[in-house]
């Protein structure tokens, strides 16, 4: 799972197991707290390889029966294999974190002092800070006994004692992994008010401190100090926030495909409003019924079992994928059906796998919208500057992958990430169940909010 946020498109296990042991070893907004969200690769060699398989290692994590999912992030522009990452203040004193945001998973978690294989330099050019617990005055340990504990591992832990610690370990199939225990401290998020003025309000929150890491989360290509999860369960950030009644548990992003910034907001969104679907209940992930799609004017004729997949019921949306992923069966007739718009246009592969082409127009004349219909008629419009994305001068790639080519259990995956979601406003509501989106300048805020923490993205040089 490389860095977390990285989705992707391989099969990869996680297991997570508890252990208990001893000590350390312009806008009107209302009560708004920012993030500054970077664009993690943003000035990279364009590398469409390593955002394959980015993508394949999110992939496996997605397929994966967990209790501790981690990553999100976002992209910037395919071909940079971009990603998003925040910065927060935990602590006191407050010290700064780099952290990956992500909506696929659930805890936040930070790598933490006396580490064994934490990076302690990061390939992004980034300064990484080691949380200590010891050195903040505020920071107190989550023992077996702790309510988060036994709500996380749904029940007491056996042997649990008073003073053993609750730990967490995730190991992923690629063979990386991330161990540590649990802390309680105060975070420091930026906060809007109604005159536009920014500060800081300061929460409390249960997270991972890192012990050790393995495989890829300990080296130091593209590493950051932690994750964000922003997943459905009780042990997220949003989660906590909310039970403490500082936030609704709704949370919005705006990822910005153009230049590389964008909006992270928690709370309610009171404006603009949005059309919403129901999400799949009781699913790990955000998942969401998908009902036809339609090229141009003309809808695919695809039977409506395409769109449950099997034990991963509906589409999941997922803002740490980078590119968008359909089975073969839907995969063919919708690039046929685009393809037909230009018959004489000749294609090649790149990387051996990209389908690209020489293409000297503008895209979104030459090519057609794509429209997925969803539970609800709520309709997510895909602009071809959207699903096209360009590597060099006239030479543009097409951002639609054949999950059905990227592994056995992945074969019937409908997987939509930011190649789809990017410059739009999408809203998770976990109370009502819910998910919606709009077109929206990511440039700017969000017009109204109401009791929210506004994590502003922002582009990385």
């Amino acid at each position: 799972m490389m860095d977390l946020r990285r989705l992707a498109i391989a099969v990869v296990t996680v297991t997570v197991t508890v252990t208990v042991v001893g000590e350390f070893g312009c806008c009107s907004l209302g009560n708004v707290v920012t993030f500054d969200v970077k664009h993690k690769f943003a000035g990279k060699a364009r590398n469409l390889s390593a955002l394959r398989a980015h993508d394949i290692r999110r992939h496996g994590r997605l397929l994966s029966t967990v209790d501790i999912d981690l990553h999100l992030g976002g992209i910037g522009h395919p071909a940079e294999v971009g990603l998003y990452f925040a910065q927060i203040r935990l602590g006191n004193p407050s010290k700064e974190y780099y952290v990956q945001v992500d909506t696929g998973s659930d805890i936040l978690w930070v790598n933490c002092a006396g580490c064994d294989k934490c990076p302690t330099k990061s390939d992004l050019g980034l300064e990484l800070t080691l949380y200590d617990p010891k050195k903040s005055s505020t920071s107190s340990l989550v023992y077996c006994d702790h309510d988060f504990c036994t709500s996380t591992y749904d029940g007491p832990l056996p042997g649990c004692k008073p003073d053993l610690q609750c730990q967490y370990n995730v190991v992923y199939g690629d063979g990386s992994s991330t161990a540590g225990y649990f802390v309680k401290d105060a975070i420091q998020l930026q906060q809007v008010t109604g005159n536009l003025q920014t500060g800081y309000t300061n929460g409390t929150v249960i997270f991972g401190c890192g012990a050790k890491q393995s495989g890829e989360l300990g080296t130091s290509s593209e590493a950051l100090d932690g994750i964000l999860g922003f997943g459905q369960a009780n042990s997220s950030m949003i989660s906590q926030l909310a039970a403490a009644g500082n936030v609704k548990r709704m949370f919005a992003h705006c990822l910005d495909n153009i230049s590389g910034g964008g909006i992270f907001a928690i709370g309610d969104i009171i404006s603009p409003k949005v059309n919403t679907t129901p999400m799949v209940p009781n699913q790990v992930h955000y998942n969401i019924v998908l009902k036809a799609i339609e090229v141009g004017s003309d809808q695919l004729q695809l039977s409506t079992s395409i769109f449950d997949s099997g034990e991963q019921k509906g589409t999941i949306v997922d803002s740490g994928t980078t590119l968008a992923y359909l089975p073969s069966r839907i995969y063919e007739p919708l690039m046929n059906k685009i393809l037909s718009r230009q018959p004489a246009l000749k294609l090649h592969t790149v990387e051996d796998q990209f389908t690209c082409c020489n293409f000297d127009k503008n895209v979104d004349d030459g090519f057609p919208v794509v429209k997925f219909h969803f539970e609800g008629s709520l309709v997510l419009v895909v602009y071809p500057h959207e699903y096209l994305f360009q590597i060099r001068e006239d030479i543009w790639c097409f951002g639609w992958q054949n999950s059905g080519m990227e592994s056995k259990d992945g074969s019937e995956m409908i997987l939509l990430g930011d190649l789809v979601l990017s410059n739009k406003l999408v809203i998770y509501d976990i109370e009502n169940q819910t998910i919606g989106w709009t077109e929206y300048d990511c440039e700017y805020p969000i017009e109204e909010v109401h009791s929210i923490f506004v994590f502003r993205l922002l582009h990385f040089p």
